[in-house]
């Protein structure tokens, strides 16, 4: 199985391929370069792992939440090297990534994630990992200004921004 994903949503531009349990990623901080660097970084993982997008299973993108631009480049991308490859598409949330790399990284089982949505306000989830390894929860998919009641039981704060 061969999954791209590619992610827009926040001020980093990231591009991963799943390649029968091996992944090959390239993640890069360009606040406001999302649309010229998405498709080199694209171009680039597919050359680095010997892939081409007719070898691609599906096509995996950030669905947000995060900048209202950066979410839709990521989405029309996604979109247009789908419909042109004739692959599925799979939206991932933004905040859900960022519960899975925090147990990655830390072991952490109940994160709060959290991007800023600007003016003050951020876009929050809590999530619980059960034994299975699936997440569960629910976020906040408008900015809210005080996510507070939840931080208290959580071991993990990822945040972006």
């Amino acid at each position: 199985m061969r999954i791209l994903a590619i992610d827009t949503a926040t001020e980093a531009c990231s591009v991963a391929l799943w390649n029968d349990g091996t992944v090959n990623a390239h993640f890069e901080l360009c606040p406001r370069e999302h649309t010229q660097r998405i498709l080199p970084m694209v171009q680039d993982i597919l050359t680095t792992s010997g892939t081409s997008l007719t070898d691609i299973n599906a096509l995996a993108y950030g669905r947000g939440p995060g900048s209202f631009t950066g979410v839709r480049i990521g989405i029309g991308i996604a979109q247009g090297l789908a419909l042109g490859a004739e692959l599925p598409m799979i939206g991932v949330s933004t905040l859900m990534t960022m519960a899975q790399g925090a147990w990655r990284k830390n072991g952490a089982t109940r994160v709060l994630a959290a991007i800023d949505a600007r003016m003050g306000e951020v876009y929050w989830a809590e999530y619980q990992r059960d034994e299975n390894g699936i997440w569960h929860g629910e976020g906040n998919r408008k900015p809210y200004s005080n996510p507070k009641s939840s931080m208290n039981e959580c071991n993990s704060f990822p945040a972006n921004g």
